[in-house]
This record gives C-alpha cells, sequence and structure tokens, in this order.
C-alpha cells in the first residue's frame, strides 16, 4: 500500500511507515494535479498538513483513498464528514504539537513586552548611528511575571499555554464553552509537580481583565475578536493569535494598534494566508510568524510517527 505525505513528514513517520510495509511518497503534487496523482499511483493514504485541501471533488475522484490524515490539530482544509460518509477514515494528531504552539505564543509574548521584533528591524538600520535613541525608545518593556493571561479556548493547546504561564508567574484565566473548571499539572524536570485549578470565565470577564490575550480556538464563522472585543480589553494589553486566521478582524486589529489601545499583536496565522495584508505585515506593533506554530523537529517527528502508528493500527489490523 501507498502513502502520498503531500506536504511532507518527518524521516522517523517515513522509517516507521516503511517498517510496517508501506511505500511512502513525499513527492509534493499541485493541487489540481492530486486527483490523477492519487489514482495514477494507486494511493492508499493521503497525508497534508495545512498547505493542501482535501475536497469533496478529490473525494469523490479518488475511490482508492481509505485514509486522509492531517498532520496537526485542525482539519478545516478536509471535508471531514464527507469523506467519513464516503467509507474514509479521517486522522488527525490533536495532541503532537500543542507544545511546540505554545512556546511560540511565549516568543511572542516574551519578544513584545520587550519590543524584540522592532529592535530586530531597526538595529541593523540604525545601531550604529542612533543607539542611545534607540536605547530609548525600546527602555519601556514590561514583565510577564505577575501579570494576567487570558487563554480564550482552552483545549489541548490551552492548557499547555496555561502552563508555561503559571511557569512564569503569572496569574490565569479561561474561555471555554466546553470546560467550566480544569485542574492544570505544572511538572518539572525533577519529577516534582503542582496543581492549579482554572475556572473558566465569560469572554466579556476575561477581556477585561486580561493583561494579555491568546487566541486556541478552530476556524470560525465570524470573528471571535473584533472591534467591539478590542474596546472592552484593558488600555495596552495584548493579543496573541497562533490558532487560526480569521478570528481577529485584521481591520479593527490595526485601528486598536494605531491608537494604541493595544500594545502589541503577535501573529502567526492571518485572514489572507498566504498572501497576509500589507497593512498587518508593516505595522511596527505587530510580530509575525508564517504559520509556524506546529514547525519544531520535535513536533513533526511526533506527528509522523503518530500517523505511522494510527495508519497501521487502522489498515493493518483490517487485514488481520
Amino acid at each position: 500500500m501507498k502513502v502520498l505525505a503531500n506536504d511532507g513528514i518527518s524521516q522517523s513517520g517515513i522509517k516507521a511507515l516503511e517498517t510496517a510495509g508501506f511505500e511512502v511518497l513525499t513527492t509534493t503534487v499541485a493541487q489540481e494535479q492530486l486527483a490523477n496523482f492519487i489514482n495514477e499511483n494507486k494511493i492508499t493514504v493521503l497525508l497534508v498538513r495545512s498547505a493542501t485541501t482535501v475536497r469533496k471533488e478529490i473525494i469523490d475522484a479518488c475511490p482508492g483513498l481509505k485514509i486522509i490524515g492531517r498532520g496537526g490539530v485542525g482539519m478545516d482544509n478536509i471535508d471531514v464528514d464527507y469523506a467519513k460518509d464516503k467509507g474514509i477514515h479521517v486522522i488527525n494528531t490533536p495532541a503532537a504539537s500543542s507544545q511546540s504552539v505554545a512556546e511560540l505564543v511565549f516568543a511572542h509574548l516574551f519578544g513584545s513586552v520587550r519590543f524584540l521584533h522592532d529592535s530586530n528591524r531597526n538595529m541593523p538600520l540604525d545601531g550604529d548611528t542612533q543607539f542611545k535613541k534607540l536605547k530609548k525608545n525600546y527602555a519601556n518593556g514590561v514583565e510577564l511575571r505577575g501579570k494576567t493571561l487570558g487563554i480564550v479556548g482552552f483545549g489541548r493547546i490551552g492548557k499547555e499555554v496555561a502552563k508555561i504561564a503559571l511557569g512564569v508567574g503569572m496569574k490565569v484565566i479561561a474561555t471555554d464553552k466546553e470546560i467550566g473548571k480544569e485542574v492544570i499539572t505544572v511538572a518539572f524536570y525533577n519529577g516534582q509537580s503542582i496543581d492549579v485549578e482554572i475556572e473558566s470565565v465569560s469572554l466579556e470577564d476575561l477581556l477585561k481583565q486580561s493583561d494579555f490575550v491568546t487566541l486556541h480556538v478552530p476556524a470560525q464563522k465570524e470573528y471571535v475578536i473584533g472591534k467591539k472585543e478590542f474596546d472592552l480589553m484593558k488600555n495596552g494589553a495584548g493579543i496573541v493569535n497562533a490558532a487560526r486566521g480569521g478570528v481577529i478582524d485584521e481591520v479593527a486589529l490595526i485601528d486598536a494598534l494605531d491608537s494604541g489601545k493595544i500594545a502589541f499583536a503577535g501573529l502567526d496565522t492571518f485572514e489572507e494566508e498566504p498572501k497576509p495584508a500589507i497593512k498587518v505585515l508593516m505595522n511596527g506593533r505587530v510580530s509575525l510568524t508564517p504559520h509556524i506554530g506546529a514547525a519544531t523537529n520535535e513536533a513533526q517527528d511526533r506527528i509522523g510517527t503518530e500517523l505511522a502508528e494510527q495508519i497501521s493500527n487502522l489498515l493493518l489490523t483490517k487485514q488481520n
């Protein structure tokens, strides 16, 4: 049986699949040629990340597909229900990248409260001639310890963010319609741990209380954070989106940044991927990364091996 990893897969994932008897193809096939390639090469398993979409047309055109796998959490690029109705297994790796995304959130937070995103733009240009001026410009940083972090969406990634925040010494509040109270276990390198109870509050209360807000929700039909929500936030608050493009109204965000209502934004995802709005890219109050939340070596290894395990269990168990 053949596996097409159209958006790539870790070497450990390839090895695990090959050991189980699968042939793994890592050719990147253009979206418009995907169905033909799958049929011509008798592909049984299609693995994607965020670049490739698997809609009804491909599912209908490829009767030999038995599994569609998404390396990561969100599956908004796959017609999941339709595939299942056609008898195709749809799998993903919801836990594999949680730690990596959570750490990127804090990369944005730590960098933004000390202006690293802007300093790294300006030091190469003016550091040799305006050092004292730049020093003054970036002299009003703040500490994260003791501040309140509001987490919108308290699933796997939100909980990992909470663990880091608690370790830093922040107060953590969360909002999630599915969760009332959650006990977060913060584990340390020496085997010790502490348990902290986090109670879910309303979105309105979270926005009013938080010094920083981070979003961890699936793709939505409407904005989660728009002008009304920005108006509720503390003056000078910061916001991070490492979830999905479109959960923040970027026009309202730029207005809030330019007015000073919001001090900074850390964005890993954008409304108009893969061509983010120029006003977002050029704003000096925005810390930018190109949708790399899950892009660590460790996460990709976990994703690859977890997909391999699920595929083997589904297909090889059936044969036996």
